[in-house]
C-alpha cells in the first residue's frame, strides 16, 4: 500500500484565463503517451480540440467551463491532473477542486505577469499551505524581463521563489532554456508536435558560445551568478510546506520546457497528504477506506443523461462492488462501475488508492461535500457554497417541456455551480450565480443537453443569505415582516433575499438574535 501511495501525484493546473493551462495539460498527456497529437484550444484549421475541453460550449468558446480530471502513468509515477477553468465566473469550481489536490502548478503569461484571478487562487493555496510550482509560459512571444517577473511573483503572490530553469532571450530571439535543476542546456526549435533537443553543456566551457553565441553566453553566465547570489538554494522542505515556489520557463504551445517541468515535478511534488476531517486527521496509510465528493458533473455522457460524482480517496483501498457507508444518508451503497477518467472518456476500474480520483455513477444520492467510509462517522470540511451575487428569475419558454426543464435544473444545480431558490411569496424560481457567464452556460446546456427552453427575467436583488435563530418567535416575526423576500434553497432552508445593502444592514440591526450567513456551511 505504501508503494502505491508514494507513486501518486495529484495536482491542479490553475491560472488566469488564456495563460495556457489547457495547452500545458495537453502536452503533459502527450508525454504520458495518452494522446498521439496535442489538440488546440482555439482551433480553426485543426479539427482536434483539446482533450480536457470536451463540452460543446467549451469547444465553441475556446474556454474551460468545468474542471476535467485526467490520469496517466509517467516514469513509474501515477499522475492525476485536474485542469480547472480560469474564468472568474467559474471560480467556485476551481476553489473546490483545490481541496482535492496535494499540489498546484500555476501558469503565468510572460507578457501579462500576475493577474487578478491568479492572486485569488494563490490565497486559497496559502490558506491550505499547498505546495506551488510556477510555470512562466509563452516565452516565444515578447514579454517581461525574467528578473522583473520573479520580483512580481514574490510581491503579488507573497511567496519566496527560486528559478530552476532560465531563459536565453525571448520572443523572436528566443534561443532556449538552461535547466538549472539538471545543469543542461535545452535548445529551442519551434514545433508544436515534436520535442526539442537537449545538450549536455559545461557552463564554463566554450561549448556554450558555439550553441548560443558569445553575447548570450556571457549574459547567461552573469544571470546565473546573479541568481545564486540573490536567491537561496532550492530547499525541498520549504517547497513542501508551501513557503517556496520553484519557477520554470518555457512555451507550452511549442512543447518547450514542459518535459523539464514534468521531470522535476514528479521528483519533488508531494505524494498524498493527510486530510483534515472534523473528527480527526485522516492519513493516507490508514487501513480503512475514506473519501469525499468534491464535484458532480451532470450529463457527462449525453446518451444516458447520467450524473457522475467525483470522489477523492483520502485513505485505504477502494474496491469495486464492496459496501461503503454514506455518512449523510446513513445508508450503505455498492458501486458496480466506478470509473477513472481521461476527461470525457472513462474506463471501469477494480481498485483505487489514496490520491486517486474516481467517478461514481450518481442517481441523486450525492451532494458536494458528502463522505464515504467503511462505517466510521466522518465529516470532511472546507467545501463551501458561496452566496451568489447575480440573480435572475427562470421561466419555462416551452410549456410542453416542463418535465425536461425540471430534470435539467435539478441535475445542473446538483453540480453546485449555481444555486436555485424558490420565492415563498409567489413560488417563482430564482437562479443565483457568482458570474454573468454562468447564465449563458445554464441556458445553453438546458437546451442542448436536456432539450428544454428557458428564458431569463431580471431580478434586482443584492444578496442571498441563509438565516437561523434560537429565538423562534423573533424568527417568525422576521419571516412575516419580510414575507415577499423570503425563499427556500433546495435543502428547504430559509433564505433571505435582500434587495439592497442598506436593507440587509437594517435587518441585522433590528433583529439582534438572527444569524445571517453568507456561505451555506454553518
Amino acid at each position: 500500500m505504501m508503494e502505491e501511495i508514494e507513486r501518486r501525484r495529484t495536482f491542479a493546473i490553475v491560472s488566469h484565463p488564456d495563460a495556457g493551462k489547457t495547452t500545458l495539460t495537453e502536452k503533459f498527456l502527450l508525454f504520458g503517451g495518452q494522446i498521439q497529437v496535442a489538440g488546440a484550444v482555439k482551433s480553426n484549421k485543426i479539427r482536434k480540440t483539446a482533450t480536457s475541453d470536451w463540452m460543446d460550449i467549451e469547444k465553441q468558446r475556446g474556454i474551460s467551463v468545468t474542471t476535467s480530471v485526467m490520469e496517466f502513468d509517467y516514469d513509474g509515477y501515477k499522475i492525476n491532473i485536474l485542469d480547472t477553468p480560469g474564468h472568474q465566473d467559474f471560480a467556485e469550481d476551481t476553489f473546490r477542486t483545490l481541496t482535492a489536490v496535494d499540489s498546484v502548478i500555476i501558469v503565468i503569461d510572460s507578457a501579462k505577469g500576475v493577474e487578478l484571478q491568479t492572486r485569488r487562487l494563490m490565497e486559497v493555496c496559502r490558506m491550505r499551505n499547498t505546495p506551488v510550482i510556477v510555470f512562466v509560459n509563452k516565452l516565444d512571444r515578447e514579454g517581461n524581463d525574467p528578473f522583473d517577473l520573479l520580483d512580481e511573483l514574490e510581491e503579488e503572490l507573497k511567496i519566496h521563489v527560486r528559478p530552476l530553469s532560465w531563459p536565453i532571450e525571448k520572443g523572436a530571439r528566443f534561443k532556449g532554456v538552461y535547466n538549472i535543476y539538471e545543469e543542461q542546456l535545452n535548445l529551442f526549435t519551434p514545433n508544436k508536435q515534436m520535442v526539442t533537443e537537449r545538450v549536455q553543456v559545461d557552463i564554463d566551457s566554450t561549448d556554450l558560445e558555439r550553441h548560443v553565441g558569445e553575447g548570450n553566453a556571457a549574459k547567461l553566465r552573469s544571470d546565473l551568478e546573479l541568481i545564486d547570489g540573490v536567491y537561496e538554494p532550492f530547499d525541498h522542505q520549504a517547497y513542501l510546506e508551501g513557503r517556496l515556489a520553484p519557477v520554470f520557463f518555457g512555451s507550452a504551445l511549442n512543447n518547450f520546457g514542459v518535459k523539464e517541468l514534468l521531470d522535476c515535478f514528479v521528483k519533488i511534488a508531494p505524494s498524498p497528504r493527510p486530510t483534515q476531517a472534523e473528527e480527526r486527521s485522516v492519513k493516507p496509510e490508514d487501513p480503512k477506506f475514506t473519501g469525499f465528493i468534491f464535484k458532480i458533473t451532470a450529463n457527462i455522457d449525453p446518451n444516458h443523461r447520467s450524473s457522475v460524482a467525483f470522489c477523492k480517496i483520502c485513505s485505504g483501498r477502494f474496491l469495486r462492488n464492496e459496501p461503503y457507508y454514506h455518512v449523510r444518508l446513513d445508508k450503505t451503497f455498492r458501486f458496480s462501475s466506478p470509473t477513472q477518467f481521461m476527461a470525457q472518456r472513462k474506463s471501469t476500474i477494480e481498485e483505487a488508492w489514496p490520491g486517486d480520483i474516481i467517478g461514481l455513477p450518481d442517481t441523486g444520492n450525492f451532494k458536494i461535500g458528502d463522505t464515504l467510509t467503511q462505517g466510521e462517522q466522518l465529516h470532511f470540511k472546507g467545501l463551501p457554497s458561496f452566496s451568489p451575487e447575480m440573480f435572475k428569475y427562470i421561466e419555462n419558454a416551452d410549456p410542453m417541456k416542463a418535465k425536461q426543464l425540471a430534470k435539467g435544473l435539478d441535475q445542473l444545480m446538483g453540480e453546485g455551480v449555481a444555486q436555485m431558490f424558490v420565492n415563498q411569496f409567489n413560488g417563482r424560481k430564482l437562479i443565483g450565480t457568482v458570474g454573468q457567464l454562468q447564465f449563458e452556460v445554464i441556458q445553453y446546456r438546458l437546451e442542448h443537453e436536456y432539450n428544454a427552453m428557458c428564458r431569463w427575467e431580471p431580478a434586482s436583488l443584492y444578496k442571498a443569505c441563509w438565516i437561523e435563530s434560537d429565538d423562534a418567535a423573533e424568527l417568525e416575526a422576521f419571516k412575516k415582516r419580510k414575507y415577499q423576500f423570503m425563499a427556500t434553497d433546495k435543502e428547504g432552508r430559509d433564505v433571505f433575499l435582500a434587495d439592497s445593502g442598506y436593507v440587509l444592514q437594517m435587518a441585522q440591526i433590528d433583529f439582534k438574535h438572527i444569524k445571517f450567513h453568507f456561505t451555506s456551511e454553518f
